[in-house]
């Protein structure tokens, strides 16, 4: 009988030595069995996850990769595994559980033969006769850590996350804080916005920018460690246009790296990056629908199916569907979107795969920039309701999403993969909105003026990474090498009548007349007019003839390459560190019909470095530090009179600590940085529209990070941040005060920030699927940015969440009904807030804000099979 010697890397297979002993016994029908002698060893050893990640392949190739992972000995005859394909383990498993998966639906099953040693032989045809005498088995943990991609998977801590260094490197081996939120976070809290997911994670707050008119409150703001940036990651591709809020139907999780990813990914913030996972297609067939109904007339439906195309499974796809419609708790407020995202992999060999993706978003939202009076600085709780511009006033957000990414692997140990990817979005509206307090002697009115906006964002992308393992002198490397190409296109027009006075409404007890839009027969707009003519306030009535268009135009080109080796030193020691060369090209250009145009043009380029160290001295406990630096273009705006910012440069020192307990399913993150960043752009508090340099601004602090399950069926979350953000160096732009000054806390970030959350799924087989959940977010006061030099506080706040869920699994279907109160004690509070303008002669200003949502509740019924 031939004998098959294969090569684990590095080293003589142990396979060749254990193939002698499988052969006697090929033909004893045994199940999975341990002799008496040694079990107690065994089970020692045998109890430890490790991370797997072995695709699909012949048996011969994956039984190489699981000994290269476990350390294990496998024996069998050739005979066996000829034209046999192993199944795919990709997840952290003990090596019983991994070999289990492995010669899933192979015919074969594997016998225990001493310590770490097992022999493969043929499953017998009939299993339930002649029960063969078992000594002893070793026993497996039926709710170990499962497959992450399992849609049932219900952990609410993932051993992996790609965005420190884009390989599959478990967390507690990487010397970088990184934080993951888990499907299951996102269904027990019924998330649908990227917001509510990132409160379970410390120093991330997230809002809209209010203050925006270019947006109209759609463009999101992410601040990690104090530096708000409206970028966020999908799957690795940054997203740079400040869309709307991400759709959640196809996010399978959401990672966040604390502190700069600017090696690996270029230009990012310093204070760190989201990268939102999305779901990808499964071999196994899954099908899901829910519907989702809640306050202010949400309703909103999902449908989610993936499998194969083909029976040889070669060809996988997934489609995710959504429909939302909902109101607001403010007036005037109507949203309905739409989103479709289907996604195809090909699996053309056992080493090589394609995959094609698309997102299509077609989002109406309804116009909300808010403004709230404030009398000495002391915002004025005016109802939460209130909105200042009028009916019909509306946005449209058109996203569409292209990717196609293809990987190759050489051997077991080097890889290639590239991917193409572009973005569009389009986004025009029209709105009344409101400006600032009259000015004048009475100072109780606000006014306003009409918007006609156009903007269009176009991302394109391609990336190109090589991986690499080796050995050299007995440390195991994990190399990466790659390049990427970023281009980003912006440009669009702002058309404003004059700063409307005839368009005033009273700050208190406001009368809207209403508008529709009115065009002359070749389709050319004219203006609005009032319905019904002769309300309160005389009726709306605005200049067709529009005296303010701006237009702009903005061209952004990236080139990067970086390199990164990951080292496994003796003693448990973990050394990551990595350069990248950025070059940028920055072309804008902006025009008001009156002035000449302003044209600014930057090219830039630097190397910066990162390295991180690791020391593991228990399996359970990791200390580590790192140190990076950051460099990337400003964002396109105007410094007065007419300059173009420069390149904005951050350096960061980070030491922390990681524990795990219970084969990984708790794990607890300590954290404590001091970052400082450099040519940040502030608003200009003279030169309302432009823009000013604060020369350095330094943010530090502690930040804790708990998740995981305590007890059987009782999950939680706890995080803690302490944000100590202040300016360190004043203002670089010549003819402005030194604003903010140096010493002064940086605007809009809250000091103290915490979050718990946990649920319990009752483990009694009466109450089996019943679960109870609850929490509470924290956030400190904020200071908002004043126009006139005085900062606008907005207080501090506490919200109070509850979930319930029940499940009931009937045949293969699992149906789950659950119902979630947000903001249970109805706390009134602000977001974000930010200045507008001086005080009226009666001493009132202004200032936009983003309202907290009140009590709400969200309910759904979900039927997954």
């Amino acid at each position: 009988m031939t004998q098959i010697q294969l090569k684990a890397p590095c080293t003589i297979s142990k396979l060749t030595l254990a193939i002698a002993l499988a052969l006697p016994a090929l033909t004893s029908p045994i199940t999975v069995l341990a002799a008496e002698e040694g079990v107690n060893n065994a089970n020692a050893s045998q109890s430890k996850l490790i991370n797997f990640k072995i695709p699909a392949q012949p048996l011969v190739d994956a039984l190489n990769a699981f000994i290269s992972a476990s350390d294990w000995q496998v024996g069998f005859s050739a005979e066996l595994a000829k034209n046999v394909r192993a199944t795919a383990v990709d997840g952290r498993y003990t090596p019983q559980q991994a070999l289990e998966r492995l010669l899933a639906g192979s015919g074969l099953r594997y016998r225990l033969t001493g310590i770490n040693s097992v022999t493969l032989e043929k499953a017998p045809l009939e299993t339930t006769k002649a029960e063969p005498t078992v000594l002893k088995t070793v026993s497996v943990k039926a709710d170990a850590i499962r497959d992450v991609k399992d849609p049932y998977n219900e952990d609410y801590v993932l051993p992996d996350a790609t965005a420190g260094t884009k390989t599959d490197t478990p967390i507690m081996e990487t010397p970088l804080n990184v934080q993951v939120v888990s499907k299951q976070v996102l269904k027990d809290q019924q998330v649908i916005n990227l917001g509510d997911a990132l409160k379970n994670v410390s120093g991330v707050t997230y809002g809209t920018d209010s203050s925006n008119v270019t947006t109209g409150g759609t463009a999101q703001s992410i601040t990690l460690r104090g530096f708000s940036s409206e970028t966020y990651f999908r799957n690795g591709f940054r997203l740079q246009q400040g869309s709307t809020t991400r759709e959640m139907a196809n996010v399978e999780s959401v990672e966040v790296l604390k502190g700069s990813g600017a090696v690996l990914y270029g230009q990012v913030e310093p204070g760190g990056m989201v990268n939102v996972i999305t779901k990808q297609p499964l071999a196994t067939p899954y099908y899901s629908a829910q519907q989702q109904f809640g306050s202010f007339n949400l309703y909103r439906s999902t449908i989610e199916a993936t499998g194969p195309i083909a029976d040889n499974k070669d060809v996988l796809y997934r489609m995710n569907l959504s429909y939302e419609n909902s109101g607001s708790f403010q007036d005037f407020i109507n949203n309905e979107k739409i989103f479709i995202a289907p996604v195809v992999k090909w699996n053309i060999s056992d080493k090589t795969q394609a995959t094609f993706e698309l997102e299509y978003n077609h989002d109406t939202l309804g116009y909300a920039n808010q403004l709230v009076p404030n009398y000495n600085r002391q915002l004025i709780n005016i109802p939460r309701s209130t909105n200042y511009g009028e009916p019909g006033s509306k946005a449209t957000n058109d996203t569409l999403f292209g990717s196609i990414n293809w990987s190759h692997m050489f051997n077991d140990n080097w890889s290639v993969k590239h991917s193409m990817t572009a973005n569009h979005t389009s986004l025009p509206s029209l709105a009344v909105i409101p400006f600032s307090p009259d000015l004048s002697a009475t100072g109780t009115t606000i006014d306003r003026t009409l918007y006609q906006l156009s903007n269009e964002n176009n991302t394109y992308a391609t990336n190109l990474d090589l991986t690499g393992q080796f050995d050299t002198y007995g440390l195991k490397h994990t190399l990466l090498l790659g390049g990427d190409y970023y281009r980003v296109d912006r440009s669009g027009s702002r058309m404003s009548s004059n700063w409307a006075y005839d368009t005033q409404i009273a700050m208190f007890n406001s009368v809207h007349p209403g508008f529709y839009q009115n065009f002359d027969p070749s389709g050319v707009f004219l203006g609005l007019t009032p319905i019904p003519p002769g309300t309160p306030n005389g009726g709306l009535v605005i200049d067709p003839n529009f005296s303010q268009n701006l237009t702009y135009k903005n061209n952004n080109d990236q080139y990067g390459l970086y390199l990164q080796d990951q080292v496994k030193l003796p003693y448990n020691l973990h050394f990551t560190g990595g350069l990248r060369y950025q070059y940028i090209h920055q072309y804008s250009f902006s025009q008001y019909p009156v002035q000449d145009p302003s044209i600014q043009a930057l090219s830039a380029d630097k190397v910066t470095p990162r390295v991180g160290l690791l020391w593991q001295p228990q399996t359970w406990l990791s200390l580590y530090g790192n140190y990076t630096q950051n460099f990337g273009a400003n964002i396109p705006v105007i410094i007065y009179p007419n300059g173009a910012p420069p390149p904005t440069s951050a350096e960061q020192w980070e030491v922390g600590a990681k524990t795990e307990f219970f084969d990984g399913r708790l794990r607890g993150t300590l954290a404590y940085y001091d970052l400082t960043k450099t040519n940040v752009v502030s608003n200009d508090p003279i030169n309302i529209g432009y823009s000013i340099l604060t020369g350095a601004v330094r943010s530090r602090g502690p930040e804790l990070d708990i998740q995981g399950e305590i007890l059987s069926g009782w999950n939680v979350i706890a995080t803690y941040s302490n944000t100590d953000i202040i300016v360190t160096k004043g203002n670089t732009t010549v003819g402005n005060p030194d604003y903010p000054a140096v010493g002064s806390r940086y605007f809009g970030v809250p000091r103290n920030t915490a979050s718990f959350w946990n649920t319990y799924e009752f483990q009694d087989p009466l109450l089996k699927g019943l679960k109870f959940g609850g929490g509470v977010t924290v956030r400190d006061g904020i200071l908002g940015w004043g126009g006139d030099n005085i900062n606008v506080p907005a207080p501090g706040y506490a919200t109070v969440d509850l979930m319930s869920s029940y499940n009931l699994k009937i045949g293969h279907s699992k149906i789950t009904a659950q119902l979630n109160v947000n903001n249970l004690l109805d706390k009134y509070y602000y977001t974000s807030v930010n200045g507008g303008g001086p005080p009226s002669a009666a001493g009132y200003s202004a200032a936009f804000v983003n309202f907290g949502m009140p009590r709400s509740l969200m309910g759904s019924i979900k039927v997954e099979f």
